[in-house]
């Protein structure tokens, strides 16, 4: 029985540094390394045949050369040298250890401690120290870490900050970061290791409890494939080679069960030469049928670019997706092949187990790794639903991620639609900002197959709604039912309401029971009002609303408060020749008739009375029918004179006895 790792192999950022040297050579550029650019002799011989140098410092650098700086990064010191000699270079340092950079960078040398769990003399961990502007210190153990805390009471007084090499192993670090959280109660702990690191150490570990002997190849001054090598060794018997040749037919008698695994610094070819050496020793060995060979070669069968593949999602970081897809080789998705929407995190996506369809990008054989999209997949899937919308008229959902020239862009599925901003909105020229992020319904008007574009429209989906929605309002409406709408307009002649999508007018003569000029007195744009149907016209589907409510009619208010006989206060509202018009309520005036006005003959009524003159005034008759109220001030002054007579006689009567 034999055991493959899916995750042996280059990893991201050895694969990236090593890819990034190959281009420089390949645009003609003479080339160095500060020192070895990957812990792998075969891979250093193979770059050196190419020319590449290897150099301890800028100083040391050639006239000509172009220095790439290797993914285990290096100090700022470096950096300024470069500068100071006029060195062109290239960063491959890879981006999880730029992160650690970053981390230790910005801590504060008189309140902060940088506490690193690594081998010191690791390039990778020199160029961390380099980076600390805060005291720093390393440790490899556990032991190590509790001598440090024994040795420098002063941390206790300080914030420590907890960082480890991107391949420290990963039990260890679990341990110590155990002993750091008993002892120091303001501590800042950043897990640094490499999801890279963490699935290998854990397969490895896992295949290695389930076999005889696990084989390890890579460089043995790889610190990452000596963490794996220690893992393994504790469940069975490990070897680690560096090539072919360190194989024997002894490693493997009365051995059943082999594991296999690499380092993050190993060539796929030398994956490969190991593979095949394995599969000729194995095959020669008595009674033993296992042909290595066969089953190492399904894990190294080929990919192309173009080629959908299904993959297995096995770590997510915030910069890209590791992803198993059955080949030998490192699968990863960068963030921006994931999706379309630049604002969704890798996490929000997908999840390790995932089983995902992709697109591959871009092969590299030599140095093992596939890149993939997702988004890519996707997108023609996505597409496929569009056209199949187009022809069947089918509304569809998705989201507007961006606001562009002329328009809007809205995924769906993966796919991108561009909405003109003719077709945004229910009306022309309203803003387009408010879509953006937003879900959206649209219709898909046109499609291009050959360049894969479709134009949608959010407009033709709210006409239906609209029309749907009228339809269903005039299926049930009637003259009297009552309604709440919202002021939408106004207008000299009326108000017109929205009744939930479909509009109805209250003339201006039905917003008061008195005169108004415009609709403005009574209502505003934006008010709720309760409304009744008061005509129909089904045809041109128009309806006329009434808004005046019969008990605050003033004539029925006359009736009810004001019958005849009342004595009440008037206002002169207008005058004529044969009287004066006076105001009883709003709504309600009566006529002071000339002859009504005093007890004496006056010639007109502006003798007496002005306009806007508050008078006291009886009201002698009402005729509802004609809508007319008579009124007299000289049925008062009548009423005066006949109590003062009264009043005489009582006293005379009164002297008299």
């Amino acid at each position: 029985m034999i055991k493959v790792a899916k995750n042996a192999g280059f990893c991201f950022g050895v694969a990236r540094a090593v890819d990034m040297v190959y281009r420089e050579l390949d645009a003609g550029k003479k080339v160095c390394t500060l020192g070895e650019i990957i812990h792998n002799p075969q891979m250093v011989e193979e770059l050196a045949d190419r020319g590449v140098l290897v150099v301890d410092s800028p100083a040391d650098v050639p006239k000509g050369y172009s220095m790439v700086i290797r993914s285990h990064g290096v100090g700022s010191d470096i950096y300024t040298q470069l500068v100071e000699h006029g060195v062109s270079y290239v960063d491959a340092t890879c981006p999880f250890v730029a992160k650690i950079h970053s981390i230790v960078a910005n801590t504060d040398k008189e309140k902060e401690i940088v506490l690193i769990a690594g081998d010191a003399e690791h390039p990778e961990v020199q160029g961390i120290i380099g980076h600390c502007t805060a005291p720093c210190f390393s440790f490899l153990t556990k032991s190590e870490l509790e001598n440090l805390v024994q040795i420098h009471p002063e941390f206790f007084s300080k914030r420590i900050v907890m960082v480890a090499q991107t391949t420290f192993n990963t039990l260890m670090w679990s341990e110590c970061v155990k002993t750091a959280k008993k002892v120091y109660t303001n501590l800042a702990i950043f897990d640094t290791i490499c999801n890279a690191t963490v699935n290998r150490q854990k397969e490895s570990q896992e295949i290695s409890k389930c076999v005889d002997l696990m084989i390890v190849i890579g460089g043995r001054h790889s610190s990452n494939t000596a963490k794996l090598k220690e893992v393994c060794e504790e469940h069975c018997t490990t070897v680690l080679v560096e090539t072919a040749a360190e194989l024997k037919p002894d490693m493997f008698r009365g051995v059943r069960r082999i594991g296999i695994t690499a380092g993050a610094s190993t060539p796929a070819r030398i994956i490969k030469e190991v593979q095949q050496t394995m599969s000729e020793i194995l095959n020669n060995v008595e009674n033993e049928d296992i042909n290595f060979e066969e089953a190492l070669e399904q894990t190294l069968k080929s990919t192309y670019t173009g080629e959908k593949v299904t993959g297995i999602v096995s770590s997510v970081s915030p910069n890209e997706v590791s992803v198993d897809i059955g080949t030998k080789h490192a699968g990863y998705i960068p963030a921006s092949e994931l999706s379309d929407d630049p604002n969704v995190r890798p996490e929000d996506i997908v999840k390790p187990g995932d089983e995902i369809s992709l697109i591959v990008l871009r092969v590299n054989d030599q140095e093992g790794t596939v890149m993939l999209s997702k988004k890519r997949v996707d997108a023609m899937e996505g597409f496929e639903k569009i056209c199949e919308a187009q022809e069947n008229n089918t509304t569809m959902q998705g989201t507007v991620i961006d606001i562009v020239k002329g328009g809007v862009i809205a995924v769906t599925g993966g796919a991108r639609v561009f909405i003109p901003a003719s077709q945004a909105t229910a009306s022309r020229n309203e803003p387009l900002e408010g879509l953006l992020k937003k879900d959206v319904e649209f219709k898909i008007l046109e499609v291009n197959r050959g360049r894969r574009r479709a134009v949608g429209s959010i407009r033709a989906v709210l006409k239906e709604k609209k029309k749907a929605q009228e339809d269903a309002f005039w299926a049930d409406i009637e003259i009297g039912k009552k309604y709440t709408g919202t002021v939408k307009s106004l207008t000299s002649y009326g108000a017109f309401v929205d009744l939930g999508g479909v509009d109805g007018m209250i003339h201006v003569s039905e917003l008061s029971w008195s005169r108004i000029k415009h609709p403005s007195e009574v209502v505003n744009v934006g008010d709720v009002v309760d409304v009744y149907v008061k005509d129909l016209d089904t045809e041109n589907r128009k309806i006329s609303l009434g808004f005046k409510k019969a008990e605050d009619n003033p004539w029925e208010i006359l009736k009810r408060e004001y019958p005849e006989g009342t004595v009440c206060d008037a206002k002169i509202v207008s005058m004529t020749t044969f009287g004066a018009f006076a105001q009883i309520i709003p709504g309600v005036d009566g006529l002071i008739h000339i002859s009504q006005i005093a007890k004496e003959r006056i010639e007109k009524p502006q003798d007496v009375l002005s306009v806007g003159q508050v008078v006291k005034v009886k009201i002698t008759a009402i005729d509802f029918e004609r809508k007319r109220v008579s009124l007299s001030m000289k049925a008062l002054l009548d009423d005066a004179d006949l109590a003062k007579a009264n009043e005489a006689d009582e006293v005379v009567a009164s002297t008299e006895e």
